[in-house]
């Protein structure tokens, strides 16, 4: 057996049309992320970027295509077979979307209240969530204490609390300055290895897909316009790819 028959598919996106009107948001976007794999998409702003995000969770109903993960078709599911499924997905939100009014712990937690998981086993959860981002002291800090690298470090620690199988970062590195920047996407690579998760990477940081990149997509007019490494992508002699490297 070759080692590409060895790959295993965990999200896959067929076809995927979705129009508001007249605004033909997504025209046929296709992809898959295979298992192990950091899949980097990037768009242009109004691209469709999170519209393709809202359907890949059951937020959003496309008007044509599938969406399966894990083999599973999501567009096909109940809420109630939605929210077991969304338990094997991380999610970092762009900007962390921590809740101002509850501690660390707190917002940790929150992922955990339909896990009828006893409080030792969360309060074991949290501690090692918040390890694997190095902020264990801040276990009792509200989100105001927190710096906006913490802040996103904390996100991400909501993120990986239920060891999800596939991780999806929305502009993990917005509004970060360079430094701690690199320190997330230090952070996410590390993640990867201890936790063997996929992540589904959305972003429009170059210097973030330059490192953390298997594999690129580019969404451009409503569908995967390009596809391939870092490097294969930003040698192309295609315009409007040249663009996302300037």
């Amino acid at each position: 057996m070759s080692k590409t028959e060895n790959i295993r598919t965990v999200l896959r996106i067929k076809n995927l049309k979705k129009s508001f009107g007249d605004n033909h948001v997504l025209k046929g976007f296709n992809m898959s992320l295979n298992e192990g794999e950091n899949l980097v998409i990037m768009g242009k702003s109004g691209s469709g970027k999170s519209v393709m995000i809202k359907c890949l969770m059951g937020l959003e109903q496309p008007d044509e295509g599938e969406v399966e993960i894990m083999g599973n078709n999501v567009l096909e599911f109940e809420h109630q077979e939605l929210d077991l499924l969304r338990k094997e997905i991380g999610f970092l939100f762009q900007g962390s979307a921590l809740y101002d009014s509850m501690s660390v712990r707190e917002n940790l937690e929150f992922p955990l209240r339909k896990q009828h998981i006893p409080q030792a086993k969360k309060d074991e959860l949290v501690i090692q969530a918040l390890e694997s981002v190095g902020l264990t002291n801040a276990v009792e800090l509200i989100p105001d204490e927190l710096s906006g690298g913490m802040k996103r470090r904390v996100a991400l620690a909501r993120a990986i609390i239920l060891n999800p199988k596939i991780i999806i970062y929305d502009e993990p590195t917005t509004g970060l300055d360079p430094i701690t920047a690199k320190e997330i996407i230090q952070l996410m690579r590390d993640i990867q290895h201890k936790y063997g998760s996929s992540a589904l990477i959305i972003t429009h940081d170059v210097d973030c897909s330059r490192v953390i990149a298997d594999r690129m997509i580019l969404l451009i007019d409503g569908i995967n316009y390009a596809e391939g490494t870092f490097l294969e992508l930003s040698k192309s002699k295609d315009k409007q790819v040249q663009a996302f490297f300037k």
